[in-house]
């Protein structure tokens, strides 16, 4: 769990950093460059920096061990956290996508000038996708070692300021040929990303809190590897609490009525090991009901 935490401090340090310089970067050129687009882009990096902050601190609080209030830790925070990230994004791309849309309209419609943006601004944006492919397979591959919702969420935005940053590239290159109104078009093409990544976040975290099973898939596992054990007859209940990046199993099986209570603590106990002996890595604990019940007829 330490060397788990380290490799998200570690991301989280990068990215805080990294988006940083690229929002002094980006609104400085976007403004004084000329350019709708990247000083959308800018506002995005700085949004992303207030994140990235909150972040650092759900992050802190997510080590603290278990205690009276929170017998199961402070995990949980790893996915709220997330949820943070997700809205901060999506309350951004709405911004954005407003403000951008306006200029369109007021371009389109001579109620304001077109301006060329500077070639620096060009430079900055290709710079900035550069960046961010680097960000974008650093951060995917600690999140494949720290299986941490927060870091995917981080690679996923990631992701986003690559295609916003990409859209950029193609208003300036536009606007400088003469469609003026194609730069502040390209900025509401960023608030586009930026929005459904904070939609995609906000969803996927929320699935998590709501202790959904992992995937149809893990669930049919979990039922098969209990199934197994000699003694169970069927799987009655079946439910999965996510904390962090483990899972808490609770299951209720069916077994012989006539079994005795250590009979029947023993075959719960074979029905833990099981599951402890495939998903031990990813379990914070499992817990076994048993019920009486008929054998299945096959």
């Amino acid at each position: 769990m330490l060397e788990r935490d380290k490799l998200t401090a570690r991301i989280v340090n990068l990215g805080l950093v990294s988006n940083i310089v690229l929002s002094l970067a980006k609104t400085f050129f976007g403004i004084f460059g000329h350019s709708p687009a990247l000083l959308a882009d800018g506002i995005n990096s700085v949004s992303d920096v207030v994140y990235y902050v909150v972040v650092k601190i759900f992050m802190h609080h997510a080590r603290k061990p278990a205690d009276a209030e929170h017998p199961y830790g402070h995990r949980q925070l790893e996915n709220i956290a997330a949820i943070v990230v997700g809205a901060f994004i999506l309350t951004t791309g709405i911004a954005i996508f407003w403000d951008a849309i306006n200029k369109v309209f007021n371009q389109l419609s001579g109620h304001a000038p077109g301006r060329s943006a500077s070639f620096a601004v060009l430079i900055i944006a290709i710079g900035t996708i550069l960046l961010k492919i680097f960000l974008y397979f650093y951060t995917n591959k600690i999140y494949r070692k720290v299986d941490n919702p927060m870091v995917r969420a981080l690679a996923n935005d990631h992701l986003n300021d690559i295609m916003a940053t990409a859209a950029v590239v193609v208003g300036v290159i536009m606007g400088r040929l003469g469609f003026h109104w194609m730069d502040p078009a390209a900025g509401a093409i960023v608030a586009f990303y930026i929005a459904k990544t904070g939609v995609e976040i906000i969803m996927d975290s929320s699935a998590d809190l709501m202790d959904s099973v992992p995937d149809p898939e893990f669930g049919r596992q979990v039922r098969n590897i209990a199934l197994q054990v000699e003694g169970v007859y069927r799987i009655e209940e079946l439910g999965v609490h996510r904390f962090g990046h483990l899972f808490t199993i609770n299951m209720t099986i069916g077994v012989d009525g006539s079994l005795s209570v250590e009979e029947g603590h023993k075959l719960s106990h074979a029905v833990e090991d099981a599951l402890m002996a495939k998903y031990g890595a990813s379990l914070h604990s499992v817990h076994i009901h048993y019920h009486p019940a008929f054998p299945q007829v096959t």
